[in-house]
């Protein structure tokens, strides 16, 4: 991240001040309305301070008569007080009893997405694991009218997915149980890619010919696990909020700002490898404009946190443009996360 220089006390909190006023009125800030916040000081004075904040990179005159505007600088030396006043998050209860709701990973990670779009008024993101992390737990088929199968998954963690198959053979409810007692006992423990290129393999094998059991659960198996891949899953919400930004009081938002990030959730796994960059251990992630490698998004800012449990992690966060509610949007991914690492280390979810 930018390091930044080392500010007076007084400096700290005048910066902090401005950076909030900007990003609650959405205009520049002048040193006579500063002068108007308790600080005890001339105009004078905070006219010298706006003067030395600029010549560090903190704040910028975007016109020769008006006030100044926050920096990605001064965005980040404002974030940093807030990380470092800030207290651990409780996880709400009401929070959890909505995601204890949900009834597979897809609808888990949806709610995810969703709460915290809505708790930051930002768009909101949450990213599972990829399959070939998820563990296999147990299998289940359950028969369904014409032929066709359920197939239940319950990963490591508690996790439960499900698809709807149509093998090309027929199987009675015995035979379906047979076949889930087999996979069960052989695969329990693997990852569901490993579990895919197992079953593969076996089918290969020459022995499998003259025991038609095993080759019926393992054909089963492949219609289960064909469309296993490495990618994690990705769900977004919220991108609605950015249109209401534009033509607002919000400067930032642009149709071309608009048109940036949505390339960037159609291409999701863009969101993924920035993530990957950027995460790493526990606590709050937070990165802000020029700080991103990539020119596209130095119009925006990211907050993430990781939560774990299962064997496996994922990702909640925010993206939003430089200008937003930090400390909501902060509070609302730590809350998050913190949400799913309860949840997760109990195995209810």
């Amino acid at each position: 991240m930018t390091r930044h220089p080392e500010l007076p006390e007084r400096d700290r909190r005048i910066l902090a001040v401005l950076v909030q006023a900007y990003i609650d009125q959405g205009e520049p800030v002048s040193s006579l309305w500063l002068a108007s916040r308790g600080f005890g000081v001339s105009s004078a004075t905070l006219r010298n301070v706006m003067s030395r904040l600029e010549d560090l990179g903190y704040v910028r005159q975007p016109h020769t008569s008006a006030g100044r505007v926050p920096t990605d600088l001064g965005y980040r030396a404002y974030v940093d007080l807030i990380l470092a006043a800030r207290r651990s998050s409780r996880s709400s209860p009401q929070v959890e009893q909505r995601l204890r709701r949900t009834n597979s990973v897809d609808d888990f990670l949806s709610h995810i997405s969703q709460e915290v779009s809505r708790a930051s008024q930002q768009v909101g993101f949450a990213i599972g694991p990829a399959a070939e992390t998820t563990t296999l737990e147990q299998l289940d088929f359950v028969p369904l009218d014409g032929g066709k199968v359920l197939v239940v998954l319950v990963a490591a963690g508690g996790q439960i997915s499900h698809k709807v198959i149509e093998p090309s053979d027929q199987y009675g409810p015995g035979e379906l149980q047979q076949a889930a007692n087999y996979l069960n006992s052989e695969f329990r423990g693997r990852s569901m890619v490993e579990v895919r290129l197992a079953v593969m393999e076996r089918l290969r094998e020459e022995r499998t010919l003259y025991d038609e059991l095993m080759a019926r659960a393992l054909r089963l198996a492949i219609s289960t696990f064909d469309d296993v891949g490495s990618a994690p899953i990705v769900f977004i919400q919220g991108t609605s909020l950015l249109l209401d930004g534009i033509g607002s009081e919000d400067p930032e938002v642009t149709i071309e700002t608009l048109r940036t990030l949505l390339r960037m959730i159609e291409e999701k796994t863009r969101l993924v490898q920035l993530l990957d960059d950027y995460l790493g251990g526990e606590g709050i992630t937070v990165v802000i404009g020029s700080e991103h490698p990539t020119p596209d998004l130095r119009r925006f800012s990211v907050i993430a946190a990781t939560y774990s449990g299962g064997g496996s992690t994922g990702a909640v966060g925010v993206i939003g443009p430089t200008r937003m509610k930090y400390s909501r949007a902060i509070h609302a991914v730590d809350t998050l996360s913190q949400a799913i690492n309860r949840m997760r280390g109990r195995s209810d979810v």
